[in-house]
């Protein structure tokens, strides 16, 4: 492998959350009698914390930001049904990975709480070493998470990688100075993730292995 750490995000690269996000934003904005954004202007926000996300996507609401994030908590966990699942392949390439002695880490825009839940209900938090969230970092794209990882870890840049599905991962891995790995399955396309320095693409979990090799 040609990495000893390999650090994920979470959604839209390890689980298909992307339209259950984007649904529960919308019914945010519904019940403040905000407009709706655009998908793909809603999708861009995804992979920040949350009410940097809420504040970018609605800036004349910045000033009750914590007020529509405790709804979107509430509406995300007890209201929309939108079904999210592990993408294929996950499980696999997480086992192969740790085999090689490889660490893999999180670092994601999710609240510590709701990475815990997931954690929890996938049965993977045995797969890695460490985890970021929102609650624990400065919101991407700032390179804290990375950083915090490296440093926890004792692991320098140059043999670390960060995987994600959007350009604010991309340019994350660029002020932590590691390298980074797009992965299609989520928010931005191939070539929206190579034009921010992506090094690699990859079209289904499991070709990710083709980038770590």
């Amino acid at each position: 492998m040609k990495y000893k750490l390999v650090i994920l995000d979470w959604d839209g690269t390890v689980m298909d959350t992307v339209p259950k996000i984007v649904n529960t934003i919308n019914m945010v904005a519904d019940q403040y009698s905000i407009p709706r954004e655009t998908e793909e202007k809603t999708k861009s926000i995804i992979g920040l914390s949350l009410e940097t996300a809420l504040e970018t996507l609605f800036p004349a609401h910045a000033h009750r930001s914590a007020e529509l994030a405790t709804t979107y908590k509430h509406i995300y966990k007890e209201v929309d049904t939108t079904p999210t699942y592990l993408f294929e392949g996950v499980e696999k390439v997480l086992k192969v990975l740790t085999s090689a002695g490889v660490k893999v880490a999180v670092a994601t825009g999710k609240s510590r709480v709701g990475l815990n839940r997931l954690l929890d209900e996938t049965n993977l938090a045995n797969y890695f070493v460490t985890t970021r969230t929102a609650d624990d970092a400065e919101s991407k794209p700032s390179p804290d998470m990375l950083n915090q990882i490296m440093a926890e870890l004792g692991i320098s840049p140059s043999d670390a990688v960060m995987i994600g599905d959007t350009t604010i991962d991309m340019e994350m891995a660029r002020g932590a100075k590691v390298d980074a790995i797009g992965i299609t399955l989520g928010v931005a396309s191939g070539t929206q993730l190579e034009a921010a320095g992506a090094t690699f693409i990859a079209n289904q979990f499991e070709q990710l292995i083709g980038g770590l090799c």
